[in-house]
C-alpha cells in the first residue's frame, strides 16, 4: 500500500468550511465544521487518486508549499 502526503488548505466563512488540496486540481469539498472539512478533503483525495491509478495517470507530488498573507490596500 502507498502512502501520500498532500499539502491541503481549510477556509472558514460564515457559511462554513471550505478544504482543498492545491496539488491536485479541481479536489475540494465543503463542510460544517473543521473536522468535518478535514475527513471530506481526505475522502475526496483517496477518491482522486485512486481514480487516477485506475487511468494509469501519474500522481503529482508537491517537494515544497508555502503559505503566507499580503496586504492589499486600495
Amino acid at each position: 500500500m502507498n502512502r501520500f502526503l498532500f499539502p491541503v488548505l481549510i477556509e472558514k466563512d460564515e457559511e462554513g468550511y471550505f478544504a482543498s488540496c492545491p496539488t491536485l486540481q479541481g479536489c475540494y469539498t465543503q463542510a460544517n465544521s473543521y473536522e468535518e472539512a478535514l475527513q471530506n478533503i481526505r475522502d475526496a483525495i483517496f477518491l482522486h487518486i485512486e481514480d487516477r491509478i485506475a487511468h494509469g495517470e501519474e500522481i503529482p507530488t508537491s517537494s515544497h508549499m508555502s503559505l503566507t498573507t499580503v496586504e492589499v490596500q486600495i
